[in-house]
């Protein structure tokens, strides 16, 4: 399973349109579309604010694991 089909299945997970998403990364509802389908590559910058909004690891977008954990927590110690 590609990242692309992990971004839709979390984003669906919790419920959150992709126009939503979009809008918190501050991009067209459009070009956010595009990541999901491939035609266009996420810029990596992307993925912390992704995380943070749908509150999931990124393990799990990027294909490390296959459970839907959430995103952790920093320690600012």
């Amino acid at each position: 399973m590609y990242y692309t089909d992990r971004l839709e299945l979390a984003r669906e997970a919790r419920n959150v349109t992709q126009a939503k998403l979009a809008q918190a990364l501050g991009i067209k509802q459009q070009q956010y579309a595009r990541y999901e389908k491939g035609i266009n590559v996420m810029p990596i910058t992307y993925l912390d604010k992704i995380c943070k909004f749908l509150n999931i690891s990124a393990d799990y977008i990027i294909g490390l694991t296959d459970i839907m954990k959430e995103c952790p927590k920093k320690n600012n110690k």
